[in-house]
């Protein structure tokens, strides 16, 4: 169903995987359900769509992202050697909702990796996001769909009154159920950035 968002922009709001990934294989910015929450999200190289991201989201540019996929492989070019036995742990907590700071190769996109030396990447459990990437040939930026400082998406009805006009398309299916975020955890430290063993 085309949703009319005035004439910025026209939202596509469907369960549809493969038209949402359409929007995504011509630069476009979408919203899709993660394990927890909504996420907004775009092919990670794509510059154009990425500043959009940024714009809708009021989101600083330092900060960094999430980089979201069905196979490490779509992301592997970006990403240095690191210890066997902690990629091995990585390897073990996918798919799921757990995200990895991998350290980052030069040629991974500086918008990806923000300020620091690592791309946060996961590969995700839930089945409507494997599709969608599978469908789209690309892993996606995963950064939750709420402006900065305000609380994030769970529902496609939250979404559309936040966003619609505002990007491009939107997957119409629910989140995972997880309660909370993703856990984070330094690839080579081994440091819980967030979550981990205790958290609530």
């Amino acid at each position: 169903m085309a949703v009319s968002g005035g004439p910025a922009c026209e939202t596509l709001v469907s369960a549809d995987i493969g038209a949402i990934a359409a929007r995504v294989r011509t630069g476009g910015l979408i919203a899709y359900p993660t394990e927890a929450v909504f996420g907004l999200g775009c092919r990670p190289a794509d510059a154009a769509a990425f500043e959009r991201l940024l714009e809708v989201k009021n989101r600083d540019v330092g900060k960094g992202v999430i980089v979201i996929t069905d196979d490490l492989s779509r992301v592997a070019h970006w990403l240095e050697p690191v210890p066997e036995a902690m990629q091995a742990m990585a390897e073990a907590s996918w798919p799921g909702p757990h995200t990895w700071l991998w350290p980052a190769r030069s040629a991974c996109p500086a918008w990806l990796r923000g300020r620091h030396t690592r791309l946060a990447v996961r590969v995700t459990a839930h089945p409507a996001v494997r599709a969608l990437c599978a469908a789209a040939g690309s892993a996606l930026v995963s950064t939750s769909a709420n402006r900065s400082g305000e609380a994030p998406c769970r529902d496609t009805a939250c979404v559309r009154q936040h966003f619609e006009g505002r990007v491009d398309g939107i997957l119409d299916l629910p989140c995972g159920g997880v309660e909370t975020p993703s856990s984070i955890r330094d690839m080579i430290t081994g440091a819980w950035i967030r979550g981990g063993p205790g958290a609530r």
